[in-house]
């Protein structure tokens, strides 16, 4: 006997903690799965005889089918049962990484990956629609649990990726990831039951939009002209398919409401900023300082732990205040951490650490505020397209801006000195990277500022 709860029943405080932490739990699996591989792509590059362009593939493909998936299963939250979407995207998930614990080439491990991403985009989908769906009262401090676990568990990514990489091989990082199959008969179990309602996905509309991406990031990653063209006759394809079906892949009438659009390209911006330096700092790590596996999770944790000491804050501060000034802040910290990190490359690793905490802060106030915001500019019964939306673009961003950085990673003998004051002069294409995010940061913040400046937040508590 269960005591699942109907979708129509309110939940109680103890079943309402139990399914957050249940949440969180889940979420950590995920997140883990990304971080401890960023610290172990310089051993990945290393193994295969890789190039930074192309090791990004091990995140890029990764990101790419999480983005498309995260929107796939943000529709099909709205027509189908959370908790049997998550228990197919956690069986998948957990198969991909069995497949990648035996890989033995490059191929094989994206295979593996690709797999993975599409059961793990299952995670961060649901995990925003899953308070606003069953704890609307309580969405907000929970928007910051969540983001505040996305960024503990980014921390603890890279310290068990670097013990258990470092230890033994890159490859048994997977096993954490099969290990996540235990949370199956409690997610059974707690997560509200609910009815299968009416509604169609577009299925080739993702798939026209993942081509278009694969495309471009083709193009960007290995200057392929046949992946630029497959990039525009795609989405070429993909515009003129979704003007035409009756449940487009992307709602075109919830991008007319400006307020909806600025909010997502913003996060857009702001995930790349973030996804940069998570991506670029290891590699870093390895050219500059000559750090371990191990020793680059060290350099990173400070700053993811103080994110989660942040973030768990980060949801009072949404409810108390508004999302207006603590989006704000968090763009601030951004552009300010971006600026130091380019400034102070080459300072001893310890205080380095210091400068990455700055900009690691920034990204669960990021998450939290800009995914509370959706939740109230978004038709109650478009919750799971809204923040799906939210999702794709993050997602995306993150693939692009790895591109991005990778290939221009594999750019040698840099003489452009884009910072003035920049600490050493034998990094400069890293902090020539670095300052780029600081640029992308600042943008953000100028257009949510000026589109969001003499709109009442909608959070803001009369």
């Amino acid at each position: 006997m269960t005591d699942s709860i109907p979708q129509n029943k309110e939940l109680t405080k103890k079943q309402k903690n139990r399914l957050v932490l249940l949440l969180c739990i889940i979420l950590a699996f995920t997140v883990m799965n990304g971080t401890m591989f960023n610290v172990a792509i310089p051993d990945i590059a290393e193994d295969f005889d890789l190039l930074p362009s192309q090791v990004t593939w091990v995140m890029t493909g990764y990101i790419l089918v999480f983005a498309v998936g995260a929107l796939m299963y943000g529709k099909l939250a709205d027509i189908y049962p959370i908790k049997r979407l998550l228990t197919i995207g956690i069986i998948l998930f957990a198969t991909g990484a069995a497949i990648g614990l035996f890989s033995q080439n490059y191929a094989f491990l994206l295979i593996a990956r690709i797999i993975q991403a599409m059961g793990g985009a299952t995670i961060p989908a649901l995990a925003f629609i899953i308070p606003a769906r069953f704890m609307p009262k309580e969405r907000g401090r929970v928007f910051g649990t969540v983001s505040a676990t996305v960024a503990f568990a980014s921390g603890l990514g890279p310290i068990t990726g670097g013990f258990v990489g470092g230890a033994f091989d890159w490859r048994y990082l997977f096993i954490l990831s099969i290990i996540s199959l235990i949370a199956i008969p409690f997610l059974r179990k707690w997560i509200p039951d609910e009815t299968v309602r009416s509604g169609s996905v577009d299925i080739p509309g993702a798939v026209l939009l993942a081509s278009s991406v694969a495309g471009l990031l083709f193009f960007i990653t290995m200057f392929s002209w046949i992946g630029l063209t497959i990039f525009a006759l795609s989405l070429t394809a993909f515009y003129l398919h979704i003007r035409k079906h009756p449940a487009p892949f992307i709602d075109l009438e919830m991008l007319k409401d400006k307020y909806y659009t600025t909010a997502v390209l913003t996060s857009f911006l702001g995930t790349s900023v973030m996804f940069g330096m998570i991506f670029i700092v290891p590699i870093m790590a390895r050219s500059v300082y000559g750090l371990s596996t191990v020793e680059i999770g060290l350099l990173l944790f400070p700053g993811a732990m103080g994110a989660a000491l942040v973030g768990q804050r980060g949801g009072r501060f949404v409810e108390s205040r508004g999302s207006f000034p603590v989006l704000q802040t968090a763009f601030l910290l951004a552009v300010g951490g971006s600026f130091l990190i380019s400034t102070f490359i080459g300072i001893p690793p310890y205080l380095l650490a210091l400068c990455i905490l700055v900009q690691y802060v920034a990204f669960p106030l990021i998450q939290s505020s800009t995914a509370n915001l959706l939740t109230e500019l978004v038709p109650k019964e478009k919750t799971g397209v809204g923040i799906g939306m939210f999702n794709l673009m993050n997602f995306m961003s993150g693939a692009i801006s790895s591109a991005v950085f990778g290939a221009f990673l594999d750019l040698q003998n840099v003489r452009l000195q884009l910072n003035p004051v920049v600490y050493s002069d034998n990094v400069l294409i890293y902090s020539n990277l670095f300052l780029v995010i600081s640029v992308i940061a600042a943008a953000a913040l100028f257009l949510f500022t000026k589109q969001f400046k003499n709109r009442p937040d909608p959070l803001q508590k009369s």
